[in-house]
């Protein structure tokens, strides 16, 4: 395994992080794994040298804090020994401030998170998307409240307009408080819109990034003929799949095979080693329910790519409707003050 600081701060991540989005309770998600069925990969990730570990109180409702706080507490015997994340906004029940990014629910979520980790600092806490509702002036100054207060060592954000990383930012820096170190976005070979403003704003702003979704929801990966057609239990019932990537995105996934073939190496790596080559890449997210996903992915960091590897990869790249802000919607539609699920 190799390490690097995230961003210009002062921690230190591997270079794969492990994302524990599909670990949590299976009556709720029929690709979930339990605590019992994810162990022995997390037990692999940790004897490989991965070191961040990313999850988010909104997944499966706590559930995937909580499996991820039992595990490492197992898999390590040092609490510093690695890095845990996670993230606020989503609601988490059917109460009005149940939600978003007021100072109100940043401060009853950290608290809420730690106890389901339990843990007693969260060493990397994310906003997990941009609340409309709330100034970020508010926002803001509750995460340095979290972090004063000595339950969050560093702040992050997720999916969001460049413009609007950049507003919080200058919020923070105006009012001398913590700023973010990290960008969790949506990137990959089939969606490489952020390459537009919000990496060139991060790599100059010394701001680590931590990609999601790597393998395009396992596109990448399968190389199936289709977006429609569904070999795994997770693809079956993931109907933001079919928003993200379309027939034109196939080209590069027969590109990325062809190229995996002539190399020897398996499809996965590849596209993992192209996001590692990639400037400003800190660590790609990686959700793992086998073991040889989590494989694939620590071999990545090994791979090095030449120049014409990355441009035939690159070459039939297509521009994409901007995502990631708009998944906000589509993955929790925000509710009226009367109640609703998301």
């Amino acid at each position: 395994m190799q390490y690097t600081r995230l961003g210009t701060s002062g921690l230190t991540v591997s270079r794969i992080g492990l994302g524990m989005m599909s670990y949590g309770n299976l009556s709720r998600r029929a690709w979930h794994l339990t605590a019992d069925q994810a162990r022995p990969i997390v037990q692999h990730a940790v004897t490989c040298g991965v070191t961040l570990f990313d999850t988010a109180d909104m997944y499966d409702r706590g559930a995937s804090e909580e499996v991820t706080g039992r595990l490492l507490a197992e898999c390590f015997d040092d609490r510093d020994d690695y890095v845990l994340a996670t993230k606020v906004y989503y609601p988490m029940s059917d109460k009005p401030s149940d939600r978003g990014l007021s100072r109100k629910h940043i401060l009853a979520s950290v608290d809420a998170s730690l106890r389901r980790l339990g843990t007693d600092h969260i060493d990397l806490y994310q906003v997990h998307r941009w609340d409309y509702d709330t100034p970020i002036e508010e926002t803001m100054a509750a995460l340095d409240a979290v972090i004063r207060a000595g339950k969050v060592r560093y702040i992050g954000a997720s999916s969001m307009y460049a413009w609007q990383f950049a507003k919080a930012q200058h919020i923070a820096a105006l009012n001398r408080s913590s700023q973010f170190i990290s960008m969790q976005n949506h990137y990959n070979l089939l969606y490489r819109e952020e390459e537009r403003e919000m990496i060139p704003l991060c790599r100059d702003q010394g701001v680590g990034l931590l990609p999601y979704s790597p393998l395009a929801r396992g596109l990448l990966a399968t190389g199936r003929t289709r977006p429609e057609t569904h070999p795994t239990t997770r693809s079956s019932t993931d109907p933001l799949a079919e928003q993200l990537y379309t027939e034109a995105d196939l080209d590069i996934v027969d590109t990325l095979h062809t190229l995996a073939h002539e190399l020897g190496l398996p499809p996965a790596q590849l596209a993992i080693a192209w996001l590692l080559n990639k400037p400003g890449i800190s660590a790609p997210l990686i959700g793992a329910t086998k073991l040889n996903h989590l494989q694939d992915a620590v071999a990545a960091v090994d791979i090095t790519l030449t120049a014409e590897h990355i441009a035939r990869l690159e070459a039939g790249y297509r521009p994409h409707p901007v995502t990631g802000p708009a998944e906000q919607q589509a993955l929790a539609p925000s509710p009226s003050l009367t109640g609703g699920k998301p």
